[in-house]
């Protein structure tokens, strides 16, 4: 997922980002990686499904977890970005669609493993 990431973000910056404002660049840019991390989780959990539904949120939760430690790792100490502009990516009301991501992350092996259920 970190590659996608990436490689998603690198193509903000040397594209879209470039012709439009940041605040539209993010919400595309946001759209984008949960489209494409969706499929790949989709891939994921079709090929090593979860034992339970239970497992599968467990899943989710985690990657969520584990992608906020990276963003303020990458935001506090790599970047050296203050906390209040690390945490303004969670704003909601101001636009930043972040947080939808990171609601995805958590549900969508859930999802996927339910609709595969069925």
């Amino acid at each position: 997922m970190l590659f996608i990431a990436i490689g998603n973000g690198a193509l903000r910056q040397t594209t879209f980002g470039k012709v439009m404002p940041e605040l539209h660049a993010h919400q595309l840019s946001t759209l984008i990686g949960s489209v494409v991390i969706g499929a790949f989780i989709w891939f994921v959990i079709n090929a090593w499904p979860p034992s339970s539904s239970r497992k599968a949120i467990a899943i989710g939760i985690v990657w969520m977890c584990l992608t906020v430690a990276f963003e303020f790792f990458m935001g506090l100490v790599l970047l050296g970005r203050p906390l209040a502009q690390v945490l303004g990516d969670y704003d909601l009301l101001s636009g930043r669609v972040w947080l939808l991501f990171l609601l995805w992350l958590a549900i969508a092996p859930w999802l996927f493993h339910s609709l595969k259920r069925t």
